[in-house]
């Protein structure tokens, strides 16, 4: 590097520090990391940055940084010290929390009255609200409460060219205006910095239980799993847990305890001649475990939720006959995460027919966590969708000098 470039790299942290303050910026190699306190922080940091033409990467626990096309940036955005629940109308069943809060944290204190917000992310002890939401991950219970888009009333963000912008509202039933948080949940920081968000809140499952079904194929699951979606249960939780030698179907549902038991006497009709048993609680954290397998590619798969079964069972064939290594976790309503461990053009070959297969009924495969032997080389996004050019144009209109996160999203937005 040219002693101009450090010096002007320099400069940056300065001008960083004199607006987050000395002891929250710091300059470690080619990349500045700069924790703002609040909203106002976060526009001033854009705004230099948008003159600057400096990218910007906003992040909060870190978790999910490897996600999607890699990004280079000279600024880090730390959320860290926007961590606060600011508001918790617990009357209404609303609540505000800062971009920086560990959802976990935020989880504990909607706990005193009895209430949460009814998603279960990855990682939830260092995950952020923040974070959660851009990369719009949600867990299980979407079976029963809804995807996070429906959970969120309302949003703080500040746009690229440091206006602060709100949209919703906080309560319920609202109509303020153009419904900006669902265009920023699951945009991966490309469009705004979100500050913080206004979730709706559900009563805390008080009284739950669990059962697991096990099977040798996925196919065998298919009909209960059917039956069980058909039926007027309504659970909080199934998912599917598939490894080279055993399938099982996990069932959480949440009631009084008077009509507990009820529902397992109906959930053993459905799932005969296949017995049930208490599973561990830890199965439903099962979805981590994929991302911890060393060198392993994990994908996320979208699917009708109909083929879930049928799909698992395809997948498993074709592993075995690739000696591929492959484990499964598949929500009922249609995601799979899909972890596989093979040399690099296995690898490729299993997900460019996984993509195949997909595109006639909609689906979609998105690699989550890459292998350096196929980073580059694998399309991380692989989209076909003739919305493309309005996605870049939103982009563009959004962000036009392309400080945010610049080539995260699809299409290299």
């Amino acid at each position: 590097m040219s002693s101009s470039a450090v010096v002007s790299l320099e400069q940056t942290a300065a001008h960083l520090a004199s607006i987050v303050g000395e002891e929250h910026t710091h300059l470690s190699g080619q990349t500045i990391s700069a924790y703002p306190a609040n909203a106002s922080e976060i526009a001033e940091v854009l705004r230099f940055a948008d003159s600057a033409g400096l990218a910007v990467t906003p992040t909060g626990g870190g978790t999910k940084l490897g996600w999607g096309n890699s990004v280079a940036a000279p600024i880090l955005l730390g959320l860290g010290r926007m961590a606060a629940l600011r508001e918790h109308s617990w009357h209404d069943m609303t609540c505000t929390v800062e971009a920086g809060c560990a959802w976990n944290v935020m989880q504990a204190q909607l706990a005193l009255h009895g209430q949460m917000v009814a998603v279960d992310p990855l990682w939830p002890d260092r995950a952020t609200a923040g974070g959660i939401v851009s990369t719009n991950d949600g867990g299980a219970l979407r079976l029963r409460y809804g995807s996070l888009r429906d959970l969120i009333l309302g949003m703080t963000v500040v746009l690229a060219e440091g206006s602060i912008t709100k949209s919703g509202g906080k309560v319920v039933k609202n109509c303020a205006g153009y419904d900006l948080p669902k265009l920023m949940t699951g945009g991966f920081g490309t469009l705004a910095v979100i500050a913080s968000v206004n979730f709706r809140l559900h009563p805390l499952e008080k009284h739950a239980r669990a059962w697991t079904a096990t099977a040798p194929d996925p196919a065998e699951l298919r009909a209960p799993l059917h039956a069980l979606l058909d039926s007027q249960m309504i659970p909080c939780s199934a998912q599917l847990r598939m490894g080279p030698q055993e399938c099982a179907l996990d069932v959480r549902v949440a009631a009084v305890p008077e009509c507990l038991r009820e529902h397992e006497v109906r959930l053993q009709q459905i799932f005969a001649p296949v017995a049930l048993a208490e599973p561990d609680p830890s199965v439903w954290r099962a979805r981590e475990s994929l991302f911890a397998q060393p060198g392993a590619l994990v994908l996320k798969v979208t699917l009708l939720p109909a083929d879930l079964c049928s799909i698992a069972a395809e997948l498993r064939q074709q592993a075995a006959k690739d000696q591929i290594e492959l484990a499964i976790v598949a929500q009922a309503f249609g995601l799979m995460t899909v972890a596989l461990t093979a040399p690099p053009d296995a690898a490729f070959l299993f997900v460019e027919r996984l993509r195949a297969r997909l595109r006639p009924s909609g689906g979609s495969v998105v690699a989550l966590q890459v292998p350096d032997s196929l980073r580059g080389r694998l399309e991380v996004w692989d989209c076909q969708s003739n919305a493309l050019p309005l996605m870049r144009e939103i982009k563009r209109r959004f962000d036009p000098n392309r400080i945010l996160n610049p080539g995260r999203f699809v299409g290299g937005i």
